[in-house]
């Protein structure tokens, strides 16, 4: 389907390689990032696609620095470029090199689905070279057209909160081909990508933890609690932990930080950030199941935290809670000062408590959102909007 290539992302992809010399795009695995990548080659007839999975791609770049410059005025693609730790010392080099020589962008389109070490890389090797780019699971902004009717938008938000974004299960002929398409992703996740990765981990050991944090989806970090559940130490689940983040398939929300003269709460918040992920770690195949389910309250907030998030990327996030009972689910702190903060309900008729008033008031919130499955949008007292996670993520876009 057409939206599978022409992503809302794309116009930044492309406007990104006019700018810097190289450009990251990053994603887990299955996400689209390589038929986005070779959406944007489309442009550039003289583009050079390189999948560094493959032996035949390793073996052209055993001396990358010659295949490089053999190929300095083309766009170079190259994917799952975590594989080849030692490119980025070159291609500072080469991009130089080729700076000198006029070509000042879009010269390099690297793709990734490990994010920390290759940030960690890219950063060092290309200061002020490289733009970051990151290609989530299809969001709500992208696969429901301003237009459509409101009647369709309750169904089709559940249907993408159910089956998660992943182009693959979101495109599934049914519920059921669906689960099936995550658990083979799953599976292929602890068996294939992550000891492609270099760190020997049980798969067994690997799926029980992300089980067991799909099961506490939304909850305060508690590694001592999962280290004794896992039989192994804190450090090694912190380690493990880290790997899921880095692979985006876990986030860690911070707590928010301040002056405040309250006592604060300073362990992160966990999710599994794909919805639908966390629905087939569980087992729940439908609608139905999920809202049978404990996990649906907090499955819900995943989903919609993701949806915001990925509206507002430059936006630090963090949420809200003390040990007196303030707590807002959200802060969104922007670059021009302002302050969002943000509870998120399940329920139609949705309301907040005395402690997101007090979450407001304590982080000097300049916007307050009430995010549930409305038809529309209203206003509540006290200056709260009420609003579908549709709408408030096109707010914030």
């Amino acid at each position: 389907m057409l939206f599978l290539i022409y992503r809302l992302i794309q116009p930044s992809l492309t406007g990104l390689l006019a700018e810097f010399p190289a450009v990251v795009l990053l994603g887990p695995r299955q996400a689209g990032k390589t038929t986005l990548a070779l959406a944007e080659a489309k442009r550039n007839s003289d583009a050079l696609y390189l999948d560094l999975e493959l032996p035949s791609a390793q073996r052209q770049l055993e001396d990358v620095e010659a295949f490089l410059l053999a190929h300095r005025n083309r766009l170079v693609i190259l994917d799952e470029v975590q594989r080849l730790p030692e490119l980025f010392a070159v291609l500072r080099g080469v991009i130089d090199l080729r700076r000198r020589s006029g070509e000042a962008a879009g010269q390099f389109l690297l793709l990734g689905s490990a994010s920390g070490e290759l940030l960690r890389q890219a950063s060092e090797s290309l200061a002020g070279r490289v733009a970051q780019l990151e290609l989530t699971p299809f969001q709500a902004r992208e696969l429901m057209p301003v237009d459509a009717p409101v009647d369709d938008l309750a169904g089709q938000l559940n249907a993408l909160w159910v089956r998660g974004g992943f182009p693959l299960s979101w495109l599934a002929a049914d519920d059921a081909a669906s689960l099936r398409w995550r658990d083979a992703f799953i599976a292929t996740c602890l068996e294939r990508d992550i000891p492609a990765l270099g760190p020997r981990i049980p798969a067994t050991t690997l799926r029980r933890l992300w089980t067991m944090l799909a099961h506490g989806q939304g909850g305060l970090l508690n590694q001592s609690q999962l280290a004794a559940s896992l039989a192994v130490s804190g450090q090694t689940t912190a380690r493990y932990i880290d790997l899921l983040c880095d692979l985006m398939l876990v986030r860690r929300l911070p707590a928010w930080h301040g002056n405040v003269g309250k006592r604060l709460v300073r362990a992160p918040k966990v999710y599994v950030r794909d919805s639908g992920i966390v629905h087939a770690l569980l087992g729940l195949a439908d609608l139905q199941t999920v809202l049978a389910h404990p996990v649906a309250g907090a499955s819900w907030e995943g989903f919609v935290l993701e949806q915001l998030l990925a509206a507002a990327p430059t936006a630090e996030a963090s949420f809200y809670r003390t040990s007196h009972g303030a707590e807002a689910d959200l802060v969104l702190s922007f670059r021009d000062g302002a302050t969002w903060v943000v509870e998120i309900k399940r329920s139609s008729a949705p309301t907040v408590s005395k402690g997101f008033h007090l979450a407001a008031a304590d982080v000097g919130a300049t916007r307050k959102l009430l995010v549930a499955p409305v038809a529309a949008s209203y206003p509540q007292s006290y200056g709260i909007e009420v609003m579908n996670p549709l709408a408030a993520a096109r707010l914030l876009a």
